[in-house]
């Protein structure tokens, strides 16, 4: 016989057993990988309120910056086609999404194959279906040939968001963030391209100067000496070496040296100052009649680009209208979220009626 306590069989019913959440260190966790209540934003809402009220991002989320400025510009309307060509983590999509309804159309893209899945599908959760929302994997420097790909001819708004995303900021895997400990990367997609360690074991301490001095570096000639063909594995050497090779300057002074170096690397390792200037030669011609574009940028040689080719396509006529003045964050939404502080936000609108 086989029943009762004498039995090797579980009952078919029996439910699976239950699985501990892996354990961390301390009180709370410190490891990205450990924050798993701020990683499933939807079932922890409170405790990613009390990290927003606190005037941080959550580990793993981004909040989006200058949202009513950009709303105001772009004047989104029911019925017309959009594009956000950074898509993130999708913020700034939503709220374009919501004012395009109904009848509208928002295209997004973004190179990041890590995070492009998890944005689509926390849109596509709102209700945004295929008709409303197209998503494509591509840098904005391709639009024109996103465009014709999914048979637009022409779009009523764009906007590109120039910062890098906080998930990808926040993951020590990624290798963006100078505060954590992770292999030196930097790729905005890790299949493609070089890490930074790569390029910058590669770079001349010539070619090192010029980048760190685009970049209001003051130390750029000493700096590139020094780091320039030197093969640094993780983000805290190359940190490291900054700090060291500034033995005479105040704590805050060096910080800003190795926030400018990473960020110097970066831009080179993701080739985005040459992705802006073909996006901006190629964007009027992407617009309908009383288009608009703004871009969102977080750099002074993004921003210089920007006000430059917006200025000249007013004088050529290929502009009606552009930014007067450099829009920034309000002294309360800096407050709030200090990465908004280096944000800039510059429009243009093309002639013609929207």
């Amino acid at each position: 016989m086989t029943n009762g306590p004498e039995s090797n069989h579980p009952p078919e019913s029996a439910a699976p057993a239950h699985r501990r959440r892996p354990r961390y260190a301390g009180k709370h966790p410190r490891r990205f990988e450990e924050k798993y209540k701020e990683h499933e934003p939807e079932r922890y809402a409170e405790t990613v309120a009390k990290v927003v009220a606190s005037g941080k991002t959550p580990a793993g989320t981004h909040r989006p910056i200058m949202v009513a400025e950009i709303i105001e510009v772009l004047s989104p309307q029911p019925g017309e086609v959009a594009v956000d060509g950074t898509l993130g983590y999708g913020g700034h999509a939503r709220e374009l999404l919501i004012r395009l309804q109904p009848g509208g159309r928002l295209l997004g893209l973004d190179a990041d194959p890590v995070e492009l899945p998890k944005t689509e599908a926390r849109l596509r959760a709102l209700g945004f279906g295929p008709d409303a929302f197209v998503v494509q994997r591509s840098n904005f420097a391709g639009l024109p040939q996103v465009l014709a790909a999914v048979g637009i001819a022409s779009v009523d708004l764009v906007l590109l968001d120039l910062g890098v995303s906080s998930m990808q900021l926040d993951d020590p895997a990624r290798g963006f963030s100078m505060k954590l400990e992770g292999p030196l990367d930097m790729r905005m997609n890790p299949q493609r391209g070089q890490p930074g360690s790569a390029l910058l074991q590669k770079l001349s301490a010539k070619t090192l100067a010029a980048m760190l001095e685009e970049n209001d570096e003051p130390r750029s000639e000493l700096l590139a000496g020094i780091l320039a063909g030197r093969y640094y594995a993780t983000t805290s050497a190359l940190a490291g070496a900054i700090r060291a090779a500034l033995p005479r300057i105040r704590p805050e002074e060096k910080e800003l040296a190795v926030r400018r170096v990473f960020q110097s690397l970066r831009i080179a390792v993701n080739d985005e100052f040459s992705a802006l200037e073909t996006f901006l030669r190629h964007v009027p011609a992407c617009l309908s009649p009383g288009g608009r574009v703004a871009i969102l940028t977080f750099h002074s040689g993004e921003d210089r680009r920007v006000k430059k080719t917006f200025a000249s396509g007013l004088r050529d006529g290929v502009f009606a209208e552009i930014a007067r003045e450099v829009i920034r964050a309000s002294p309360a939404e800096r407050y709030a979220n200090p990465r908004s502080a280096s944000a800039k936000l510059r429009w243009a609108r093309t002639p013609g009626q929207h």
